[in-house]
């Protein structure tokens, strides 16, 4: 993986809060820093993809939006369930 080096300002309780978070994970901030942007980034690229359907199809009905967080609801639980083990 090529890397970019950039230089950041982080807010100092932000700054601190990501470190504690990256040491929890055996991560460096750099490490954390740039999972956490590409984090961004797919909910990003989500939130535009859901937007181009809807442009598309019309808004997502209470039916659809229900059935999607029993599905993320379930993720989220076998996740949990897998760091547990």
């Amino acid at each position: 993986m090529t890397v970019k080096k950039l230089s950041v300002a982080l807010d100092a309780k932000v700054a601190r809060a990501a470190a504690r978070s990256a040491a929890r994970r055996g991560q460096t901030v750099s490490a954390w820093l740039n999972q956490a942007a590409a984090n961004a980034l797919a909910i990003e690229a989500g939130l535009a993809a859901v937007a181009a359907w809807e442009a598309e199809h019309g808004p997502l009905t209470d039916a659809e939006l229900g059935a999607a967080d029993r599905v993320l609801d379930e993720r989220s639980s076998a996740r949990k369930e897998r760091r547990a083990s």
